[in-house]
């Protein structure tokens, strides 16, 4: 277990480092800003969709290790994912930052969103890591009015 929680410490501090799809993503669809107040959090998200898919999901901004993560590994999980697909994903997500995911003996079937398991322990982050996959979903339900945490 504890290789576990050292490859998924491994996996946020790198997205973190090195986040993913940090750009503008100019031909978006969607454009929506999140804000955390709490710890100041903030990201402007861009959606471009194909049809029901994801085409393309990237996020600038500045925030927390855990935001910054948590949004890079959102882009890469969400991308090409149906509309539908990506609502159950959101779903998990939720549950398993929240500390509700009925599935815990097992996270591995989750791939990198299972790093952010260990949030559910400290609740004060859990707003920093679900900020930007409430931005996205928002943006894929055509909500582009910011997002924002409190």
């Amino acid at each position: 277990m504890a290789d576990l929680q050292a490859l998924y410490q491994e996996i946020i501090l790198d997205h973190n480092k090195n986040p993913r799809n940090f750009r503008v993503l100019p031909d978006a669809d969607r454009v929506v800003d999140a804000y955390n107040p709490l710890c100041g959090d903030h990201y402007t998200l861009y959606v471009r969709l194909d049809g029901d898919r994801i085409a393309d999901v990237t996020f600038q901004g500045s925030g927390c290790a855990i935001s910054k993560a948590s949004a890079s590994v959102m882009s890469t999980v969400l991308k090409g994912k149906s509309i539908a697909d990506a609502q159950k994903i959101f779903e998990v997500f939720h549950q398993l930052v929240r500390g509700e995911f009925k599935g815990e003996r097992d996270l591995e079937h989750l791939g990198k969103i299972a790093a952010f398991a260990g949030v559910s322990e400290f609740p004060t982050r859990v707003k920093c890591a679900i900020l930007a996959w409430h931005a996205v979903r928002g943006a894929v339900s055509a909500n582009e009015q910011t997002v924002t945490t409190e």
